[in-house]
């Protein structure tokens, strides 16, 4: 019933979002097969998978900062829960498929993950890590929106989404964040 009324309202949107999407697309077109910006993405998109990225940042700003060892768990956890929510339960109400020519973009080889593409789990649990990570470290607030904003970059580069599935992700990862760092701060 709730799946029903997603896509069905979706759909209204569908010509939108499907224009944009591929402007963005065509933005990107002219950047691909270029060996650095390819390694750049390739490397940005690998790391974050699994928020493998995220956790070693986290990890060692708790071992340069043991005053913030909680925070560093509490980022942890957070991500965990990104990645169920994400991955567990928004994902599969869209089911929507992932973008075609990702074999095409380069030598490189990046996973292709098995859940659906809409919102992006790299974009979601990039904006959780930079939330977190800006409330933990604010003098370094510019490095972790950037680092958020190279992956989820990366995954419209590489194409394993399309630009909707990374702002809408995004969009979820910045909330959880905000929701997460609201929970702590009391």
């Amino acid at each position: 019933m709730i799946r029903d009324r997603l896509i069905q309202r979706f759909e209204a949107w569908h010509p939108i979002v499907q224009f944009v999407d591929a402007h963005v697309d065509e933005w990107f077109e002219p950047l691909r097969g270029r060996p650095a910006i390819d390694t750049v993405a390739y490397f940005a998109s690998e790391l974050a998978d699994f928020s493998v990225g995220w956790h070693l940042l986290n990890g060692g700003v708790a071992l340069v900062r043991p005053d913030l060892e909680h925070k560093a768990l509490h980022m942890a956890l957070t991500l965990g829960v990104e990645s169920a929510l994400v991955n567990g339960a928004i994902k599969p109400l869209f089911d929507r498929p992932r973008p075609d020519g990702w074999e095409q973009v380069s030598s490189l080889t990046v996973r292709r993950p098995k859940t659906a593409s809409f919102p992006s789990g790299h974009a979601s649990s990039g904006a959780v890590a930079a939330v977190l990570l800006s409330d933990a470290v604010p003098e370094l607030k510019i490095v972790w929106w950037t680092l958020a904003g190279v992956v989820a970059g990366s995954r419209i580069y590489t194409r394993m989404h399309h630009a909707s599935d990374v702002a809408a992700g995004a969009v979820v990862g910045t909330a959880i964040g905000l929701v997460a760092q609201r929970l702590t701060s009391k």
